[in-house]
């Protein structure tokens, strides 16, 4: 997809703000923090990527989706209804996603990750979970939730159960959390790394944008840029392009756009 961004605006990239974790109240907080800084970026952001993990926990039944969240959803309408591009790549917390940011927001949904040209720089953009070698067994369990013939049983189940079901797995599975995904592995280690070199043997791309990590990085590859988002758990970082320049930066409230 081809992408002109106006002078004078931004392309802004959040990921892995995990709402509703550990618990809705204890969530408020950072959800807050979050709708702020949308509210700060809104005059000069020309397009806004979401990669992924917005939620903890996200499943849509047929007619029913998960309650809370109404001020963020609200916002990411504003945005739409004011013209600015919003896209969603799903992570593996909120991959349950079939139609509702698209009907409601107005929002494209994306489950694998996605080529874009940004005033002429080539972006690989995703969620960056189960990409390049190791973390294998994520990838088992990942096939296990992907399966249309497991997502077609679980719908079976009442969303009151479901939605707590998946939002104790969330929290409490290791494979699924994240917790054992925080520390950083060393450039030539890092699974998303390996897998933007390889990427780079097939084809040229400026820059590789991914989540999942919870790492703030950026990682110069070649004649091309790995950044990672980090999240909104701790770190509350989020990145910017101006047409030229890709920058990692961290929302410090007291600064204008820090």
């Amino acid at each position: 997809m081809q992408l002109t961004i106006p002078k004078g605006k931004k392309v802004y990239f959040s990921s892995d703000n995990h709402l509703g974790a550990p618990t809705a109240e204890a969530s408020r907080p950072k959800e807050q923090k979050f709708l702020r800084w949308l509210n700060d970026i809104k005059e000069d952001c020309g397009v806004l990527f979401l990669l992924g993990d917005l939620f903890d926990f996200w499943v849509e039944y047929k007619r029913v989706v998960p309650k809370g969240f109404v001020r963020i959803l609200g916002k990411l309408a504003e945005f739409t209804d004011a013209g600015i591009p919003v896209f969603f790549f799903v992570g593996n917390h909120d991959l349950w996603m079939n139609g509702y940011f698209e009907e409601e927001l107005n929002i494209p949904v994306y489950h694998k990750p996605q080529e874009f040209t940004i005033n002429d720089k080539k972006f690989f953009i995703g969620h960056g979970d189960g990409l390049g070698p190791g973390d294998k067994g994520f990838k088992r369990m990942k096939k296990m939730f992907t399966n249309p013939v497991c997502q077609w049983l679980f719908r079976f189940i009442h969303p009151d159960i479901g939605v707590w079901l998946g939002h104790t797995l969330s929290t409490k599975n290791k494979l699924i959390s994240g917790d054992e995904d925080v520390v950083f592995l060393g450039e030539e280690n890092e699974w998303l790394v390996q897998y933007c070199r390889k990427k780079l043997s097939q084809e040229h791309r400026d820059h590789f944008v991914f989540g999942h990590r919870h790492l703030p990085m950026q990682i110069p590859i070649e004649d091309s840029l790995y950044t990672n988002l980090g999240d909104w758990c701790g770190h509350f970082t989020y990145a910017t392009f101006d047409g030229i320049e890709m920058e990692l930066k961290k929302f410090e409230e007291d600064l204008k756009k820090g």
